[in-house]
């Protein structure tokens, strides 16, 4: 799919879902930096948000453009991303594009695109983008981008949707020669100040609610602004929300504007948190998914309280 589709492109576009993760991230420039490589024939762009500095290692991500441009291609490949709207200002592009592909692993993604490669089981669209590559064209950068995007999405390989396809794909990039305990340190473990701050300040503020199975934590806009923190710096609150124990579900919301909250959510086991997610307009996965909504933060946990509260009187019918 994806090789006959370049084959046939001389313009091509690739975009990701608003406030770029890891997975997204490395997904994007994994994809971008093989074309760029072995179809330097053809003229490949890569439109993103942006990106967390610790990701900037990876190879091309000067050449990211964080702005739309008025420009028609013959090809747009959206990646990790459940609906066209989670492009963002990307979106534009993608409808004008020729001919259009998503490689996704959201359990609610619309395949909203000419061609969908859709696994809800795989690990990370990182890991997608592995299967569907030349693996003889791997190189050491296009591995860094790749196994970025798998640590990320797999939380160092700990969480439920790793499999021993994930394990043998990390195995093949490892050979590369990457410095896959850099990435995993660089990336994912290691916290700038005010980072470190802002995630005191939550787990410090966190209420334990519904008998101790929920917990949930809230910043408002101008606690960010007082740390100078942005979106991309909130990264990791919620999972770590997500490990206190006796905990089923974690909730982090931050405020985007006025009475309007970008909410994170985490599960262990039970409740599937992307049917509540999609319940409010967003996405995701079992156990991680994420929405917005608009309200005071009282209004949304109680809306939201309702969906997990539905669902784990299911399990216990």
């Amino acid at each position: 799919m994806l090789q006959k589709a370049l084959q046939s492109a001389k313009t091509v576009a690739i975009g990701g879902h608003i406030r770029p993760d890891g997975d997204c991230v490395g997904s994007c420039m994994g994809l971008y930096n093989y074309i760029r490589t072995w179809y330097p024939e053809t003229e490949a762009d890569v439109y993103l948000e942006d990106i967390p500095n610790s990701f900037r290692f990876i190879k091309a991500t000067d050449k990211i453009f964080h702005e739309g441009k008025e420009k028609k291609y013959d090809l747009f490949i959206a990646l990790d991303c459940g609906d066209m709207e989670r492009l963002g200002f990307s979106g534009g592009l993608f409808k004008t594009a020729e001919k259009t592909l998503c490689i996704d692993h959201h359990i609610s993604n619309q395949a909203f695109a000419d061609e969908n490669y859709i696994k809800p089981d795989a690990s990370s669209t990182s890991e997608l983008v592995f299967e569907l590559i030349d693996k003889s064209k791997i190189t050491r950068e296009i591995a860094e981008c790749l196994y970025l995007g798998m640590v990320h999405d797999t939380g160092v390989f700990q969480y439920s949707c790793t499999s021993p396809d994930t394990m043998a794909a990390a195995a093949e990039l490892m050979k590369t020669g990457i410095d896959y305990s850099r990435i995993i340190s660089d990336t994912y473990y290691k916290k700038s100040y005010v980072q470190n701050q802002i995630l005191g300040r939550a787990l410090l503020e966190s209420i334990l609610f519904m008998d101790g199975k929920c917990i949930v934590s809230v910043l408002s806009k101008k606690t960010m602004e007082f740390y100078g923190v942005a979106p991309k710096d909130l990264e990791g609150i919620v999972s770590q929300l997500r490990v206190t124990e006796g905990v089923k579900v974690a909730m982090f919301l931050y405020e985007t504007a006025a009475h309007e909250y970008k909410i994170s959510l985490r599960s262990n086991e039970d409740v599937d948190v992307s049917k509540i997610a999609q319940f409010f307009g967003g996405g995701g996965h079992k156990k991680a998914a994420g929405f917005s909504m608009k309200g005071t933060p009282h209004d949304v946990i109680n809306n939201i309280s309702k969906q997990i509260e539905q669902q784990l009187l299911e399990i216990q019918e």
